[in-house]
């Protein structure tokens, strides 16, 4: 059964949704000291196409609250198989996505960092097909992840890449 954005209830599981997964996200980072602040990041050569620190924590902002509603739009859909994998899809390219900061940043992986990213693509292209059964306007969500993730993955195989010994 299809959902639109005029259903009721949907609103209820974004305002707890779309919050906790900008929350998470956020601790994930901070936990792994990621970003510039980062004296082993700021040692490695980097892409020229790299962006700025702080359009990283505006993105991922962004990202998490759409991410957010798309999940929401789903939790508020009707019992159905499809519901039930699309949940256990994002539920499982989410843990993947909070665990990538701690693998890049925090153990200084970035090979493990970018199978990680390519993992987590490949389990949110699956959520997003499974999101469009139930609600286009979800799946819709769910496309700037898809294309930060691609820009993402290619950043860390540079960054790999620029810093082989």
């Amino acid at each position: 059964m299809k959902i639109t954005e005029d259903s009721q209830s949907w609103w209820r599981y974004a305002l707890v949704a779309a919050p906790l997964l900008v929350i998470v996200g956020s601790l994930s980072g901070y936990l792994a000291n990621s970003g510039y602040g980062n004296e082993w990041f700021e040692d490695l050569n980097k892409p020229p196409l790299m962006p700025p620190g702080w359009v990283f924590g505006v993105t991922w902002t962004v990202l998490y609250v759409l991410l957010g509603l798309a999940l929401a739009l789903i939790l508020a859909a009707p019992a159905s198989a499809a519901k039930r994998m699309a949940i256990r899809l994002f539920g499982s390219q989410m843990l993947l996505n909070f665990a990538w900061s701690p693998v890049f940043f925090g153990l200084h992986q970035p090979t493990a960092a970018w199978l990680l990213i390519l993992a987590i693509l490949s389990l949110s292209a699956a959520a997003a097909w499974y999101f469009a059964k139930i609600s286009r306007i979800a799946a819709c969500l769910l496309a700037p992840y898809l294309g930060w993730l691609c820009f993402a993955s290619w950043l860390n195989w540079q960054i790999i890449v620029l810093n082989a010994a």
